[in-house]
């Protein structure tokens, strides 16, 4: 049946709207209007976003032209930074030097460190190959005498100690005390060393390694190689003990982490002993908070890194052959951090748990000393001595120790309690006793009251402080062996075998230290630094009192105070006077 384009009214396009009866149907018109409808839409939006993504474009050329731009020239700017860096920090420098140069001492010293340590690494990496050329008759000849120039250099040396102690202890005697100290120390571990005949051999080949162990203060890398150097120990070991200045017991080790399935003995021992004789860089901010000297506390756990290495091989030398004779295959693990904010997060999310491991740690240790000293107090007093405390034992027990140090006698005993508690609690509760004997000192209490000692002298606390710096306490037994047994399963039973011969010397690192403190100890010289160095002027103390009356006859007071003498060039002269009179003046007639 054929149709017209128009026939019975309705349109072409009104046919294939018709149902199968042949009935229109609206939906399909509908439908088609709705897709169309649709169709306009999507064309209208795609046009919008093809605007937009044009906008976008043009907007972001400039961006991607300067990115792009700073990529092609990242060494120029890295340099034209470093000059801008470089050239502020001189001005810096010049102004400090030039305000008070005897106060940016310390700068000068870290600055001229830093050059020297830099010059060096260019000097190798440039001109590495043609200094050894130069050098190398030099060095084979050096190497050929080496044992006998080894000898002449000890005997020097040691000539030059006996003279700077003949001459340096005749004005204060009590350093030779703490020289014995170091002596006595040195053969005790001698004696207790695992392989006595081998350290004689290993101490005669490298006795000036030993000499001058306790002398180097360098940065950790940097110490690393000058350690080795002059001990003779590998590189492994040496970076291990050196990162320990910066870093905990725990963590150190994990530098030379790959290499410790394959090392000695020996050297697993000089591991143990350097985590065992310094302290870790973040519980250091802990101990300077209770008031412990930083000066003291920063030098300690620098001087105790060479000398834990020189110490370790007395206790326990070298009888087997290292695999590690050469640093060039050693590469040190580096963090997982891209950048400076993510360590630094990193570090920020690590101290949270650091510092609720010390609190936690003091909560514990102090109610075990409680407890301990209640129960030995209970035992005491069956037999008529109730005052028996853990403290009072280790004051008799350890009195030798701190005076052999250098302690002063009357200041022994309260030392050896400092001790005995660090060894067998842990130094954390050891130094905030100190402090709390520190702050009776700086506050003006007496010095005895009712029997008791409230604090102890300059000398004493600057002592203690070397003494108990490091983690060498039993509580710390577990946390090594179970740290360095998860990162060397292998090796857990030698680490295990080694663990308390390492502690103890580890102990002796720190005491050795100290006595090296009471011989290099300078109390003030004069009265200008004594003030300058004291805080609280206490009336109990005879050097203060001193002063104090020196400075009252120098002191003239004709309405307006001036002073004579000595005192005249004293800029705080004025403060000095002020102090002077609130701790002792008060019948003086200036005041």
């Amino acid at each position: 049946m054929h149709f017209s384009a128009e026939s019975n009214g309705v349109q072409l396009r009104d046919i294939t709207h018709l149902n199968g009866n042949g009935v229109y149907n609206e939906a399909f018109e509908i439908e088609e209007d709705n897709t169309t409808d649709t169709s306009s839409v999507n064309r209208q939006t795609k046009k919008t976003k093809n605007g937009l993504g044009s906008y976008l474009s043009k907007v972001s050329k400039p961006i991607n032209a300067t990115e792009d731009y700073i990529k092609a020239h990242a060494q120029t700017l890295k340099y034209v930074v470093l000059g801008i860096l470089g050239a502020g920090y001189v001005a810096y420098f010049i102004a400090a030097c030039v305000l008070n140069f005897q106060r940016a001492t310390a700068l000068v010293v870290l600055t001229c460190l830093a050059i020297v340590i830099k010059s060096y690494d260019l000097l190798k990496e440039y001109k590495g190959e043609s200094i050894s050329q130069c050098f190398r008759p030099a060095v084979r000849c050096f190497k050929s005498n080496l044992k006998w120039i080894k000898w002449i250099f000890i005997v020097v040396v040691l000539a030059l100690l006996v003279v700077w102690l003949a001459l340096d202890t005749s004005k204060r005697p009590e350093q030779l005390i703490s020289f014995g100290g170091v002596c006595m120390f040195i053969v005790l571990v001698f004696l207790l060393s695992a392989h006595r005949a081998a350290t004689f051999l290993k101490y005669t080949e490298q006795g000036s390694g030993f000499v001058f162990g306790d002398l180097i203060n360098i940065f950790a890398f940097q110490i690393s190689w000058i350690m080795q150097i002059t001990m003779g120990t590998s590189p492994t070991e040496t970076l291990s003990v050196a990162g320990n200045i910066f870093v905990g017991q725990t963590e150190a080790p994990l530098l030379i982490r790959p290499y410790l399935k394959d090392m000695t003995k020996s050297e697993i021992h000089a591991v143990l002993t350097g985590g065992f004789a310094t302290i870790a860089g973040s519980v250091m901010g802990a101990f300077i908070s209770f008031g412990i000297d930083a000066t003291s506390l920063i030098s300690a756990s620098v001087m105790a890194a060479p000398c834990a290495l020189a110490i370790s091989k007395l206790s326990y030398p070298e009888t087997e052959e290292s695999r590690f004779k050469s640093d060039k295959n050693i590469k040190v693990s580096g963090g997982d951090e891209q950048n400076i904010l993510e360590a630094a997060s990193s570090g920020a999310s690590a101290s949270i748990g650091l510092v609720a491991n010390i609190a936690a740690n003091l909560i514990a240790f102090i109610a075990i000393l409680g407890f301990v000293n209640q129960a030995l107090s209970w035992l005491g007093s069956m037999v008529g001595h109730p005052e028996l405390t853990f403290q009072l034992i280790c004051s008799f027990v350890f009195m030798p120790v701190a005076f052999m140090m250098g302690v002063p006698y009357e200041d022994s005993f309260i030392v050896a309690e400092l001790i005995g508690t660090k060894l067998f609690l842990n130094e954390f509760v050891a130094y905030q006793e100190l402090s709390k004997l520190k702050s009776n000192r700086l506050n003006g209490l007496e010095q005895v009251i009712g029997g008791e000692r409230q604090w102890i002298s300059v000398r004493s606390e600057i002592i203690t402080t070397y003494a108990l710096c490091g983690f060498a306490n039993f509580s710390s037994l577990g946390i090594v062996i179970g740290g360095l047994s998860s990162i060397c399963p292998s090796r857990k039973s030698d680490i295990s075998s080694l663990v308390m011969r390492a502690m103890l010397t580890g102990t002796c690192v720190s005491l050795v230290n100290a006595c090296i403190a009471g011989i290099l100890f300078n109390p003030p010289s004069n009265c200008v630094e004594l003030f300058t160095m004291t805080d609280v002027f206490n009336a109990t103390d005879a050097n203060i009192q001193t002063c104090c009356e020196d400075l009252f006859k120098s002191t003239i007071n004709n309405g307006t105070i001036s002073f004579e003498g000595s005192w005249s060039t004293v800029a705080n002269a004025t403060v000095f006077l002020s102090k002077c009179c609130q701790c002792c003046g008060l019948s003086a007639a200036v005041c």
